[in-house]
């Protein structure tokens, strides 16, 4: 049976209603995405049962935690959750270790499905374990408040915007652990942020909520790419690929990365990464240029063959946003309404698209 994570919501506060029907992969990392006050962080405690909608349905992977068409409601202590907040809020007066225990103890020997070594391994805590919390910094404690949340061997982890309150560096110092759960921990994961390139970095799928409603859910490749969405608008916009690399230049430092499912490659200045290895980037809409012509005579590295699909208005009304069809893998580009213009772009034209290697967010 493919697992599923079924969610319907409907909560009236005095000055905020949210109301969603979503049906959500049982694994991988789905992200919640808004701006502030869309309702994003109220779902996820809705999920957790620290708040009680009187009209909700909620099935975990074939186990309902919530049904209020039959008088069902498990009390957050009995869902197998682990719930990651923006300040981990460790047990002051224990080490790590003891708060790393503390999780443990939650759950019975023989349910366990993540020990210790393993979540210390993954989250890279293990010289910290003799420490107090007062003695860490804003990312460690961060990957010990996940690591305790592990611990309890969750069927689903939700992290409510566990990178808000650090700073640039911390925020980039964490990633990659929260990239290595994704991959390594077959434990589905709601991740709530309304970063952006933080949620290109990390999901697989993506809901964008505004003002209680979800405006969209689907695979995050497909999503970004939709000009009908206001994710379009921002100075962030741009198309999420997943590809696999092909070979890597020790000279230049680049990797060459096979688009999925096409003929097409694009190369990325990142550290080496063996062939066969997949690679996830972001290409920001303002970062691809459109020609006419191959031009091999420039810096720009990558050049594809694409296909103008649509365009609408930016959000700047000298702007306007194309989406374009490189072999299936959707890109979207932020140009000029004189260049539009001065290369009489149309739907089904062929061109080419042009990306600085420097730009890709990988």
């Amino acid at each position: 049976m493919t697992p599923f994570i079924d969610v319907r919501l409907n909560v009236d506060f005095p000055n905020f209603s949210l109301g969603v029907d979503l049906s959500l992969p049982g694994r991988g990392v789905t992200a919640l995405y808004g701006h502030s006050g869309s309702g994003k962080t109220t779902c996820l405690r809705c999920i957790a049962g620290l708040e009680k909608p009187q009209d909700a349905f909620i099935r975990i992977n074939g186990e309902v935690w919530q049904d209020s068409a039959n008088g069902i409601f498990l009390a957050p202590h009995k869902r197998s959750l682990g719930y990651v907040f923006q300040e981990a809020s460790l047990f002051a007066h224990l080490t790590v270790r003891g708060n790393l225990e503390f999780g443990l103890k939650r759950i019975a020997a023989s349910e366990r499905r993540v020990k210790l070594d393993q979540a210390t391994t993954l989250l890279g805590i293990d010289h910290l374990l003799a420490r107090q919390p007062d003695t860490l910094s804003g990312g460690e404690r961060q990957r010990v408040g996940i690591a305790r949340a592990l611990l309890t061997s969750p069927r689903l982890l939700l992290l409510d915007e566990p990178l808000a309150a650090l700073d640039a560096r911390r925020k980039s110092e964490i990633l990659p652990y929260l990239e290595r759960l994704h991959d390594k921990l077959d434990i589905p994961m709601l991740y709530v942020s309304h970063s952006q390139d933080e949620v290109a970095r990390l999901a697989d799928h993506l809901v964008l909520l505004s003002d209680g409603k979800a405006l969209a859910s689907g695979p995050i490749g497909e999503t970004l790419a939709r000009l009908d969405l206001p994710l379009a608008m921002g100075d962030d916009a741009g198309v999420v690929i997943e590809g696999q690399v092909s070979a890597y230049d020790t000279a230049y430092h680049l990797v060459t990365v096979r688009l999925p499912a096409s003929s097409l490659s694009i190369r990325v200045a990142h550290a080496p990464l063996e062939a066969g290895k997949p690679l996830r980037f972001k290409i920001q809409a303002r970062d691809v240029s459109l020609n006419l012509q191959p031009d091999d005579q420039s810096s720009i590295l990558n050049r594809l063959p694409v296909t103008v699909v649509s365009e609408v208005a930016a959000d700047n009304a000298a702007h306007v946003l194309i989406r374009l069809d490189a072999e299936g893998t959707p890109l979207l580009a932020r140009i000029t309404r004189y260049s539009r213009d001065q290369l009489h772009l149309h739907p089904g034209q062929q061109l080419w698209a042009q990306i600085k290697s420097v730009a890709l967010l990988a």
